[in-house]
Formats: C-alpha cells, structure tokens, sequence
C-alpha cells in the first residue's frame, strides 16, 4: 500500500471527528478502578451482572452509572431541587448527599460540598487527557461524577454530580 498526502489527511479528519464526538474516551479506555496505582479494583458489597444492571437501571442511569457516562448539563431535574432531603445512589439507594451540602455551581449539574460520612470512594480519571478524581457510590461502585477543588466554604471542593446517578427523598418537615 502506498501512502499519499491524501491518505494521511482523510486520517487526520477522522482522528479530528472522533475527537469530537467524545471518542478519544473510547481511545483512552476506561477511567481508573483503583484509587491507588497497583491496587487491586475494588470490591462492592452491591454487586451484580451487567445484564443485571441492564435491567435494573434506565438506559441513561446505566451510561452514566456503570459506563462512566455524563448527563448532558441543565437535563436532570435534580440540579433544580431545593427541598430538604437527602440525595440517594440511583443503582443500589446508598444515601449519598444532604440537601444541606447542596449548592448551586452554576455548571448545570447538581453540585454539593461535602457526602455524607462514607458514602462515596474516589478514584483517578485520566480520560480525555486529562486527569481528574471520580466520584463514585462506596456500596455497588456506581459512577457519580467528578470532584473538584474549586467548591464553597467549608471544605473548598465540588461534587458535581450526575443527577440521573442519584434519586431524591424529601425528609418531613
């Protein structure tokens, strides 16, 4: 096979469409399991099949949950949810996050400054050349979303969180 100018260019155009259409993702493979370089993934005490979790989730709680998807911003009517409550996994009902740490970020998606006491685990993200800390549920390892360092006082972080990840129960008043 000859290579030609015109074949190097009709492979930098689609290298350049699959870049935008999210599929360096694809490229990259997928995010981190273990918090630690060298550490084994971790092991959850809701465990089930992927076609269990196939059943069991919607096709858009599944992407984002057990694919590391993303929810597109301003589509999940938790960002807009005020009421107190608590902010539950959408794959095994973990309580996740108190109405009390939520926050408005401005970025579209539900955001808070702080889980509750052992309800999430972290790993490393090193998807679309960059890296980031992922957020997921500590009881079936569920992806929740991204955590950053650029959140409101006390703790300073953002858990922008995916709301079709997660379910809302309002506490009596």
């Amino acid at each position: 096979m000859r290579i030609t100018r015109r074949f190097l260019l009709s492979g930098g155009t689609l290298a350049a469409a699959v870049a935008t259409v999210g599929g360096w993702r694809l490229l990259a493979g997928p995010a981190a399991v273990a918090a630690t370089p060298g550490q084994a993934p971790a092991r959850f005490d809701v465990t089930l099949s992927d076609a269990e979790w196939r059943r069991k989730l919607t096709p858009a709680q599944y992407n984002v949950l057990r694919q590391e998807g993303t929810e597109r911003p301003y589509s999940s009517p938790l960002n807009d949810e005020h009421r107190k409550g608590v902010f539950a996994c959408a794959g095994c009902q973990r309580d996740l996050f108190s109405s009390n740490t939520k926050f408005d970020s401005g970025t579209g998606w539900p955001s808070f400054w702080a889980p509750l006491a052992g309800a999430v685990g972290t790993t490393q993200d090193v998807s679309f050349g960059m890296i980031r800390t992922a957020v997921h549920c500590s009881r079936c390892g569920g992806h929740l979303g991204h955590v950053f360092d650029d959140g409101p006082k006390p703790t300073g972080q953002r858990y922008c969180m995916n709301g079709v990840a997660m379910t809302f129960r309002p506490v009596p008043a």
